[in-house]
């Protein structure tokens, strides 16, 4: 007993460092697109010009989480999230100092790049130190959900009576001294890489798992771009068809009650998951998105929230299970390079999900945007269902296997 309530203390502190990071994450990548909606009287620039300025950002999102990954299965899983908090905040410091809109569009692109550390290490760090994966998961995942929910609201909150800048300084603050307490409360893990877990949970033939890879990459193309169109473009969507008269701070708590209405039902997804099998709860969800896309197409005003929580319901509840699943036929000596491929996937569709806000509204409104949406949903629906019958055959297997260990 003297030797483990140490350990157990130190691993809830590390899911507790965990948890925050992945609010703190979502939470700083979505401050300018609640911004943005501030900027477009001060520029007087339109908001499809404005809110291309985050491209880069976004684009930085997913491309350096391949490098992140691997460098932290290859050196530091420790280091390379107190990197995270610390150049996340330094970032956010220099967007709140831009002089002008370049100088901007480079601190949300290093912004970016800081941010694209989280989820290959983070998530690689929560499976290991887990032993309850489905309700970890899903309270990790309400975190971040909380962070890309609590960004809208916040983000306006401070901007309408401090400015803009200190939306993004006030954030700076507070990555920066996590990063200080992360260093001096935990322990260095570079002796770590070498006694990682090399083999899977479930095992299956070399063919079904190049079908199976086919297929994650399909859905994880298909959650990047619906989780990010939904949670880039709900703050002016609301501002454009719930109320006209609806003032910045009134559209940021509205998307915020949206997000936080669908995010905690990830809750319930995280203990869904202990009685329904992963695969087959992971269509379920994403007949949910597909749903919640289509129905926000043909109202507006409150029915619209309404769909907009159905649909944030199913793109929040995929991403637990969407980990829980690959996490299954992943090594943990691999899940920083697996989980970093994922995510840049995922997150390198960010920036095309910003870039096609930006084109589709200026060509056809939000009727457009949510239309080609809807396309994208039913395809992730589709791979999801090809995934569950795919693989319910060996999760059998691997099921009936478990009581013999």
């Amino acid at each position: 007993m003297s030797n483990r309530a140490p350990h157990d203390t130190q691993t809830r502190r590390a899911i507790g460092f965990l948890n925050w990071a992945h609010a703190l994450d979502h939470y700083v990548m979505l401050i300018f697109p609640t911004v943005v909606i501030g900027l477009e009287g001060i520029y007087g620039r339109p908001y499809g010009e404005l809110i291309a300025l985050g491209t880069a950002s976004f684009v930085a999102f997913g491309v350096f989480s391949l490098p992140a990954g691997w460098l932290a299965d290859r050196w530091s899983r420790r280091n390379m999230m107190a990197l995270f908090y610390l150049g996340g905040g330094a970032s956010l410091a220099a967007a709140a100092l831009a002089p002008n809109l370049v100088m901007l569009a480079l601190a949300l692109f290093a912004l970016g790049m800081f941010a694209a550390i989280y989820h290959p290490v983070g998530m690689a760090m929560l499976i290991a130190a887990s032993n309850a994966r489905g309700r970890t998961l899903a309270f990790n995942g309400v975190c971040g959900n909380l962070g890309v929910a609590f960004a809208a609201g916040i983000s306006a909150l401070i901007a309408s009576y401090l400015g803009w800048r200190a939306a993004f300084f006030i954030p700076a603050l507070v990555c920066s001294a996590t990063g200080i307490a992360y260093l001096w409360m935990m322990p260095d893990d570079r002796h770590a890489a070498s006694k990682r877990q090399s083999r899977p949970e479930v095992r299956v033939g070399r063919s079904l798992m190049v079908v199976i890879f086919g297929l994650f990459i399909v859905i994880a193309l298909g959650a990047g771009l619906t989780f990010n169109v939904i949670t880039v473009a709900l703050p002016k969507l609301v501002d454009e068809r719930v109320g006209r008269e609806v003032s910045l701070l009134a559209v940021g708590g509205l998307a915020t009650a949206v997000l936080v209405a669908g995010g905690l039902a990830q809750l319930a997804v995280g203990r869904l998951v202990e009685w329904i099998a992963p695969h087959i709860l992971f269509t379920v969800v994403t007949a949910l998105l597909f749903a919640g896309v289509v129905w926000s197409l043909f109202v507006s005003g409150p029915m619209l929230l309404v769909a907009l929580t159905l649909a944030v319901v199913g793109v929040y509840g995929q991403v637990t299970v969407n980990d829980m699943v690959l996490a299954r036929y992943t090594a943990d000596a691999w899940r920083g390079r697996v989980y970093a491929v994922r995510y840049f996937l995922v997150f390198i569709t960010a920036g095309a999900a910003v870039a096609s806000i930006a084109l589709l509204h200026e060509r056809g409104g939000f009727d457009l945007v949510l239309q080609a949406t809807a396309v994208i949903a039913l395809v992730f629906f589709i791979a999801t269902f090809a995934l569950a019958l795919l693989v319910s055959a060996p999760e059998k297997k691997a099921t009936a296997a478990q009581p013999a260990e």
